[in-house]
């Protein structure tokens, strides 16, 4: 089956970037005056129809989310939505809460993989999905208003509550996508919880689903999410795994939306790896929906080769889980990712889910009885590059369609053979273009992309 190819395209916002809304706490944009905004603006925005309308929003466990937190509350109170609070919870388990709790909007406070210092605001639908551009480009029209209009009367206000059983519901669900008939017994694995989210459920799903578990990152403090620790610093997840000879090592991000899976000898299992593992499990049991799955641009062609192999077919989608989730829903397909450890099982969830990905790898070594490093031994990566060009012209905007980039990289593409591709993007916060490059050979890979990258410096700056 021939690769389909669909690259949807960003429109400017304002305030939403590639996932929700980010920056530096308590600095613009990400201040208790926008959390406000956004608030209001999102309650009036999913305010459709006469009915109680009612929000969850969770959070990690950054300084900042005891600003953004109130904030956002007062907003949706303003405009006469029920508040839900869970506290600290992973992103999947408010997509998961938003419909299994019929609320109108779910909220997650959090900026992922970065440092304390940031933090971030995203948003999910009745459904539990995250927002289209459209959607987002709504919500900050209505943020730019005059909004004591639009405020409901004082005897129509919400209420904020706190809901005590959501981290058990969350865990019962995650304990769900494991088979019955199979347990964690005798396994050993260590977790990495970053000291964010999911401090509280990921080691407690392992322990009660059988396993002896090494937990590390699980004593936040405000400060010290994913620093030095998690998915960022997986090595210390992977040392871990070497001294206490465990079976498997597992590193989240902040927020539990993404993992890092190393084997038994610490050695990383590279993310499409992961994908195309899952894949086969589905397929093998006729559990997999479309005849092909959902990447990126940036998915390895190690496995595309290898889903055409199996007669399956790769939707490259522009990077973003959520334009994953999009693509996913279009073509009926169930499984999705990113090579990051975002990875989207459609029958469990709308976003990517770093425990549930995991117990999937570990569903599959206990089925088969075999190493975790015997079992994502089942394809090739292709040789891949993935670079930074940083530039000093801040007047300069890259284009798909500036000419001069996409000659060179045309004309360099040519040199890497059939196989061979060039991916470049900019970024979205620095002046700074993401240069990704694939070819069967390795040292002819590294060569072009140095030709290439000054090539693009001198025509930016010149």
């Amino acid at each position: 089956m021939k690769t389909k190819n669909k690259i949807s395209q960003n429109k400017k916002r304002k305030y939403f970037g590639t996932d929700g809304i980010r920056g530096r706490a308590n600095t613009y944009p990400m201040t208790g005056e926008t959390a406000l905004k956004v608030g209001m603006a999102a309650g009036e925005y999913f305010t459709r129809g006469k009915h109680k309308h009612n929000v969850v929003i969770g959070k990690d466990t950054r300084l900042s989310g005891y600003l953004i937190e109130p904030s956002l509350t007062a907003g949706f109170i303003s405009m006469g939505m029920n508040v839900f609070l869970v506290g600290p919870m992973p992103t999947p388990a408010i997509s998961m809460l938003t419909r299994s709790m019929r609320c109108d909007v779910g909220v997650m406070i959090s900026a992922s993989h970065n440092s304390y210092e940031d933090n971030g605001i995203k948003l999910f639908d009745p459904n539990g999905e995250k927002l289209s551009d459209e959607n987002e480009l709504k919500i900050e029209a209505l943020m730019d208003k005059n909004y004591p209009s639009n405020l409901v009367d004082s005897t129509k206000l919400g209420r904020a509550k706190r809901i005590e059983d959501a981290a058990g519901r969350y865990l019962e669900f995650v304990k769900s996508t494991f088979p019955d008939k199979f347990s964690l017994k005798n396994l050993k694995i260590v977790i990495d919880c970053a000291n964010g989210a999911a401090y509280q459920v990921a080691p407690r799903v392992l322990w009660e689903l059988g396993a002896e578990v090494i937990s590390i990152g699980c004593d936040p403090d405000g400060t010290n999410i994913n620093h030095k620790c998690g998915s960022t610093h997986p090595n210390v997840m992977a040392k871990m795994v070497k001294k206490h000879k465990a079976d498997i090592g597992i590193a989240l991000d902040g927020d539990a939306d993404r993992c890092i899976i190393c084997d038994e000898k610490g050695n990383f299992i590279h993310g499409d790896k992961i994908i195309g593992l899952i894949t086969k499990r589905y397929l093998d049991q006729g559990t997999l929906k479309g005849n092909a799955i959902i990447g990126t641009k940036m998915t390895n062609k190690g496995l595309e080769n290898y889903l055409n192999s199996l007669d399956l077919g790769l939707i490259r989608t522009n990077v973003g889980d959520r334009y994953v989730v999009e693509e996913m829903r279009k073509s009926g397909c169930n499984i999705g990712g990113e090579q990051s450890g975002h990875i989207i099982l459609g029958e469990y969830g709308s976003t990517g889910d770093g425990l549930v990905a995991s117990l999937q790898i570990i569903a599959s070594m206990v089925e088969k009885n075999i190493k975790v490093s015997k079992l994502v031994n089942i394809f090739s990566l292709m040789p891949q590059t993935i670079e930074s060009i940083s530039y000093n012209n801040k007047d300069y905007k890259y284009k798909n369609s500036d000419h001069f980039i996409k000659e060179k990289i045309k004309k360099h593409e040519q040199n890497l053979g059939d196989e061979g591709r060039i991916i470049i993007r900019a970024s979205g916060t620095e002046n700074k273009l993401r240069i990704m490059g694939e070819c069967k050979n390795k040292t002819l890979l590294n060569n072009t992309l140095k030709k290439l990258k000054t090539e693009i410096i001198n025509y930016i700056n010149e």
